[in-house]
């Protein structure tokens, strides 16, 4: 089943918050999502993946401690919060590579590296552990899988290596991805009360026949 990015990226945001982010980085998630989505990823699948490890119930563990040297966490770095910084310090490119440590999902930093070429007006390339892709505001390449976690990522400026992927307007999330998605954006829905119900379609407890 496929579904419009419109609806990709309200279930993401539903999803992200449900799993623990803050409205904030809840948004990114989204945005991400569907710009993965956009450029033939498959960014459902790379943003339940991220929701499934909890990275979220303790968010100061999986964002950088510093930027000086390598980027790196107590654990894991998360790459919404990873991902916003660099778009954020975009500029520190110009001066050379930003070095990362022990990302998590590093698929879901490319739409910031877009958002940083954009910025620069160049092209950001990102080598994770020897997988290069490059973005350059607009489209993206990438090679045919990226690792769940990567234990260095390196971000440099630099030079479109393939043919872009096209641009879609649907995307077709895997039934385990879309399920996952949903299972986290429940937790959103406020529990219904006798209240609610009384309040809501339907005689309630009265009848008017």
């Amino acid at each position: 089943m496929t579904y419009s990015l419109n609806e990709i990226e309200a279930t993401s945001k539903r999803a992200a918050r449900g799993a623990g982010y803050a409205w904030g980085l809840a948004e990114e998630a989204a945005k991400a999502t569907r710009w993965l989505c956009g450029h033939g990823l498959d960014g459902t699948a790379e943003l339940a993946h991220l929701l499934d490890l909890g990275l979220a119930a303790a968010p100061a563990d999986h964002r950088p401690d510093a930027m000086q040297g390598p980027w790196q966490g107590k654990g894991a770095l998360c790459p919404l919060a990873t991902g916003t910084l660099l778009s954020d310090c975009a500029e520190q490119l110009r001066a050379g590579p930003v070095e990362m440590a022990n990302i998590a999902i590093p698929a879901l930093l490319l739409p910031f590296a877009a958002y940083a070429a954009r910025e620069l007006k160049g092209c950001v390339v990102l080598d994770c552990d020897g997988h290069l892709a490059a973005c350059d505001g607009y489209s993206v390449s990438t090679p045919d899988t990226l690792p769940a976690q990567a234990r260095r990522v390196v971000v440099s400026l630099g030079e479109q290596r393939t043919g872009p992927s096209p641009h879609q307007t649907r995307a077709a999330p895997t039934d385990q991805a879309w399920a996952t998605l949903n299972r986290f954006a429940h937790r959103t829905y406020a529990p219904a009360t006798e209240e609610s119900r009384l309040l809501g379609a339907g005689a309630g407890l009265s009848d008017n026949d």
